[in-house]
């Protein structure tokens, strides 16, 4: 926590550090003075500010010097405290929180959060009525913040010996097989299971994924620090977002080589559970530089039923035999299409076994089919509208065939040795 944090009330002893007081008791509150209350309380919320966090950095506002000060006192008319109609007496909190930039997206989530834990804290003898003010870091105290967190991470985090990141390049040998599809849905599919999930776009001139998750705003610049978009709990990284911008802050040298240079050090990744790329299709530029940059990285293909779209897919598997890394798995996209019960096989049948044999052939170990995912008017009907296929509404996996299949396809990635 910065040192600058300071209790703001008359009642505390000032330029005490939070580490020196003990959680509060809040219990005793019955029995203390009115003084002693106001105390107890502000502690507790410190406390419990302490474990909400700042949902693009992933750090607590408490540690991020975000909550500025705390100060409660009772509320009282004509010297008497008043109170609410069951008799609980009434404290005010007063909350000041500095947020990052001025207009940060976030904003009222935070104070939505804020407000909640500070209500938290009441008890039967004390209602706390949360009074919470918004101001904006000066530049000083946000570039500092910004080099204590750049000196706490490297510039690829993901070659850092203690990533613990599981990182999958989806790729295809052809375009028009699905593949920013199957990519949106699986990184979906990731947060909801509960991992931190992230996506970067390395489609760089053919990139969708803005369009699937349904991301219509850029990245907050923090400093010369990017703030990746999150949208339906995945942390999303794309060219796509600065499409049109005159602020071309991630175009620097060679474009093509540098871009997911930058995606990786430039953006504050806080240390996914699960990272996504979404290559370009073929074997050109891009998938050499996820081997440079991310020499873990493992392969997932994805290809059609058709053989002459199989035949071109394992092209893509095939790299990993001059490059670094390991193909996981094949995916086979629309697959099937059901109609009035029957399925209807409109591309053929067996591209992805034939893709997943080849590749277990050559490559000298087994590369499974994780998958088939059938053809469904509603996963573009949704992708269209920025909607994953496999949530619903309130960001939870639906019951469909396509979500089970995403998730053991999940499950299959994450147990892969």
């Amino acid at each position: 926590m910065s040192n600058e944090f300071r209790y703001t009330m008359p009642h505390a002893i000032q330029n005490q550090h939070h580490t020196n007081f003990q959680h509060a008791d809040i219990s005793q509150l019955c029995a203390s003075t009115d003084n002693d209350r106001c105390l107890t309380i502000e502690k507790a919320i410190f406390h419990a500010l302490e474990n909400v966090i700042d949902p693009e950095l992933g750090r607590s506002l408490v540690d991020l010097g975000m909550i500025t000060s705390i100060a409660v006192s009772s509320r009282l008319q004509d010297n008497e405290l008043q109170h609410d109609d069951d008799g609980v007496d009434l404290y005010d909190a007063h909350i000041n929180m500095e947020i990052t930039v001025s207009g940060c997206p976030l904003s009222q989530q935070l104070l939505d959060t804020v407000t909640q834990a500070v209500i938290l804290c009441s008890t039967s003898y004390a209602k706390v009525i949360p009074q919470v003010s918004i101001t904006t870091m000066s530049s000083e105290k946000l570039s500092d913040l910004m080099k204590r967190l750049k000196e706490s991470r490297h510039d690829n985090p993901f070659l850092h010996p203690t990533c613990r990141t599981k990182i999958f390049a989806i790729a295809s040998g052809k375009g028009g097989v699905g593949k920013s599809s199957i990519t949106a849905n699986l990184a979906a599919t990731f947060a909801a299971l509960g991992y931190k999930t992230a996506v970067i776009d390395a489609d760089i001139y053919g990139f969708s994924i803005p369009t699937l998750f349904g991301i219509q705003s850029q990245p907050t610049n923090l400093d010369g620090m990017l703030m990746p978009v999150k949208a339906w709990g995945v942390n999303i990284m794309s060219i796509g977002m600065f499409a049109g911008s005159q602020n071309a802050i991630l175009w620097r040298g060679p474009r093509l080589q540098r871009s997911l240079q930058q995606f990786l050090s430039d953006v504050w990744w806080d240390d996914p559970d699960v990272l996504l790329l979404d290559l370009p299709p073929g074997t050109g530029d891009m998938p050499i530089s996820v081997a440079q940059f991310l020499p873990s990285a493992q392969t997932v293909v994805v290809t059609t039923p058709q053989k002459s779209a199989a035949t071109i897919a394992a092209r893509s598997g095939l790299m990993s035999l001059q490059l670094p890394g390991h193909v996981c798995g094949v995916i086979e996209n629309m697959s099937w299409y059901d109609y009035q019960g029957d399925r209807l096989y409109l591309f053929g049948q067996g591209g992805g076994q034939q893709v997943a044999d080849h590749l277990t052939r050559d490559l000298g170990y087994d590369v499974p089919l994780l998958g088939q995912i059938p053809l469904e008017n509603d996963v573009r009907q949704k992708g269209e509208t920025g909607h994953p296929a496999v949530l619903d509404d309130s960001g939870h996996l639906t019951q469909s065939l396509i979500a089970q299949t995403f998730c053991s396809i999940a499950s299959s990635l994450l147990h892969e040795d």
